[in-house]
């Protein structure tokens, strides 16, 4: 491993925090939100029915794979069109879908780790995802927040790496991509010619079916931080 980095491209969801609790979190504020407004549409759709409903959607529109959100959209229309009602209120919907999805519960590790790497190199964010770092609140730190909705290609395609390195304004084998998901984040930085951090919390194997493994294979963000610090000492 040669060279030095001069920027950073960072995963989200199960890198920095969990995000399986916040979804369940946002389903089940919006079935409750249902219930109050919507009594009709909440007994068609429970919360499991609702998650078919959207993983349905998911695979018949395959054009919106780098767009969740349009896909929670559709969903929603879909639901009250069943219902026999033609306007759903999506908005509404969507505000209380949105504020529990970035209630999220960092790793411990996270925000001391993201401080002391945002102090140093620039950092953008990298995401198939929807989350607001504003909401989160952990905006300052990032220099620039790339998500598929935005690029029109997700991970792990090369577009959405390549968009983020612009943004950067370094090379690509300057940039260190930073994520949990062994094809999407590790082999998608890899063949996009981007260096490759892999943060392995569960300390699993690296799948050899998936190519070359990551440069770092690391079990949370403070080894990350003590690792930059140690290879490009202030």
């Amino acid at each position: 491993m040669g060279g030095s980095i001069r920027a950073l491209t960072l995963d989200l969801d199960d890198t920095l925090w969990p995000v399986w609790p916040a979804l369940e979190r946002a389903d089940r504020d919006v079935d409750a939100w249902l219930r109050e407004h919507h009594p009709a549409v909440a007994a068609a759709w429970p919360i499991p029915a609702m998650r078919e409903l959207r993983a349905r959607v998911a695979a018949e529109r395959l054009d919106l794979a780098h767009d969740f959100t349009t896909q929670r959209h559709l969903t929603m229309r879909y639901a009250f069109a069943a219902c026999g009602m033609d306007e759903a209120p999506v908005e509404a919907l969507w505000e209380v879908y949105f504020s529990a999805r970035n209630r999220v519960d960092l790793y411990e590790d996270s925000l001391p780790a993201l401080r002391r790497i945002a102090a140093r190199w620039p950092v953008a964010s990298l995401t198939n995802g929807n989350a607001d770092l504003e909401r989160v609140g952990i905006a300052a730190h990032f220099r620039h927040h790339v998500s598929a909705r935005e690029v029109g290609a997700p991970k792990p395609q090369p577009a959405i790496f390549h968009a983020a390195v612009e943004r950067l304004g370094v090379a690509a084998h300057e940039v260190l991509h930073v994520g949990d998901d062994p094809a999407l984040d590790v082999a998608g930085a890899r063949d996009a010619g981007l260096r490759t951090a892999w943060i392995n919390r569960r300390g699993e194997p690296w799948p050899a079916e998936l190519g070359a493994p990551p440069e770092l294979d690391l079990p949370d963000m403070a080894a990350l931080a003590d690792w930059l610090d140690a290879q490009h000492p202030a």
